[in-house]
């Protein structure tokens, strides 16, 4: 009896450790066949969005050519019923990239603030407030610019320099446009404001991902503080701040509500640095509701999956840059 002991022991044992490959074998099976069930019904659902667009839009698309429907100048929905998205597709450009741009090196800046020369708390505090101002809604947003910004700028800046330029240069009225306070100029203000969260909170994660040797290299070789974040943390994170900022961009080409609130929804060119404009995302939750016409639904959808494709590309571009930019090109090293 003694010596059947140790076998049942050992045979106990190695029962055990089958049950327990057999279930790390399931559990991983079972863990990826969720993972990838999950990837492949996000590039389904991707494509079918993209399907359903096309498909809702094909009318205008057949009706109008694809190109001459992008690259045309009226928008009649009443009238005439033509449908040319340059209009939207040159005010959402405009907007977002002069967003961007307005709003790239502040947004970088208090990142490196923050990651770099702020204490804890007041770090803290900075990140607590930057996702509060990510989380207001973007409608709440549109409403602070009808009651506040549109009037303050209006009567600090638009009239200012309107009066200047009818005074001095009469030529650039046309340029400058009707300084109502409701327009391309307000719009582009509004987004820049909307997306610095965002730059600055992935610029944040870029900077805050550079390896503590790379900074302490530079500290070794006698390099100043700002010499330190100059050469050896923005060029170690710069993949990571240009995909934040594209991604912001991306941010700014899709925003609805605020826009629509504030560019005063001009559905013809030319376009004015103070005068009203429209964007694709303004055009489409304006005449909505209101599109009776089958002509002229088809056409808002077909906006709709035209935005959907450069949504695309900016996307896209943000991954190549952040691959290219990264340290090693990309490649594993």
């Amino acid at each position: 009896m003694k010596s059947e002991k140790p076998e049942a022991a050992g045979a106990g044992i190695l029962d055990k450790k089958r049950s327990n490959i057999l279930y790390q074998w399931l559990g991983d099976r079972i863990f990826s066949t969720i993972v990838v069930g999950l990837g492949i019904a996000i590039i389904l659902l991707t494509l079918g969005m993209a399907w359903v667009l096309f498909d809702e839009g094909r009318l205008a698309l057949g009706e109008f050519g694809f190109f001459d429907f992008i690259s045309g100048t009226t928008w009649d929905p009443a009238v005439q019923l033509l449908f040319g998205a340059w209009p939207f597709i040159f005010g959402t450009i405009v907007t977002s990239t002069l967003a961007l741009a307005i709003s790239f090196f502040p947004a970088v800046a208090v990142a490196i603030f923050s990651a770099e020369y702020a204490a804890g708390w007041l770090s803290e505090i900075i990140d607590n407030l930057i996702k509060l101002i990510a989380a207001i809604p973007s409608v709440v947003i549109g409403i602070w610019g009808i009651f506040f910004l549109a009037p303050w700028l209006r009567e600090t800046i638009y009239m200012p320099i309107t009066m200047w330029a009818e005074a001095n240069y009469p030529s650039l009225l046309p340029i400058l446009g009707n300084p109502m306070g409701y327009g391309m100029a307000t719009a582009t203000i509004v987004l820049a404001l909307m997306i610095v969260p965002y730059t600055t909170a992935l610029a944040k994660d870029a900077i805050k991902a550079v390896p503590k040797d790379q900074r302490e290299a530079s500290w070794a070789l006698g390099s100043t503080r700002w010499e330190v974040i100059r050469m050896a943390v923005i060029p170690y994170a710069r993949g990571g701040i240009m995909a934040g900022a594209i991604l912001s961009l991306g941010r700014a080409i899709g925003e609805t509500m605020a826009v629509a609130m504030l560019i005063g929804n001009k559905n013809t060119l030319p376009f004015s640095i103070f005068g009203a404009g429209a964007t694709m995302p303004s055009v489409i939750v304006n005449e909505f509701r209101e599109a009776v016409e089958t002509l002229h639904l088809s056409s808002l959808m077909a906006i709709g999956f035209v935005l959907f494709l450069i949504a695309l590309v900016v996307n896209l571009t943000a991954s190549y840059i952040q691959r290219k930019l990264s340290i090693g090109g990309g490649q594993v090293v």
